[in-house]
């Protein structure tokens, strides 16, 4: 969310700032996905060696959200609330096939960056802004 402000700030045009929010949440994507899997195997046995419950109350809401939406509803909260990692390691742990996490996390970061981008301008008036310039 601070890139689109960032970048709006800057005097950066509404495209460079909203190919740019696409660009970094894909490369994380890219990225956690390729590791994910080695990763969220680590996290449940250091969660394991540690005795917590498998399933917390987050948990259970993050598994109620994707049998209700799939993929497609993990993807649409991604950039708002779990962060682009968060998501990728969500969907990588409920087991969705990578090719899917990347179609479907890219439509969402140019929804949501686009959207981001065309907020910070609207807003770009707010004293916010001033402390980027």
């Amino acid at each position: 969310m601070a890139g689109p402000v960032a970048g709006i700030a800057a005097g950066l045009p509404m495209a460079l700032v909203w190919g740019l929010s696409v660009t970094g949440m894909m490369t994380t994507v890219v990225i956690i996905s390729g590791v994910g899997r080695a990763w969220a195997l680590h996290q449940r046995r250091k969660r394991e060696q540690k005795g917590k419950p498998l399933f917390s109350r987050k948990s259970r809401v993050i598994v109620r959200i994707y049998r209700r939406f799939g993929i497609v509803g993990i993807a649409f909260l991604t950039p708002i609330l779990f962060s682009p990692i968060g998501g990728t390691v969500i969907a990588t742990q409920l087991h969705v096939p990578r090719w899917r996490i990347l179609l479907h996390m890219l439509w969402s970061a140019v929804l949501w960056g686009g959207t981001l981008t065309m907020l910070a301008i609207r807003f770009s008036h707010l004293p916010i802004f001033d402390h980027y310039r």
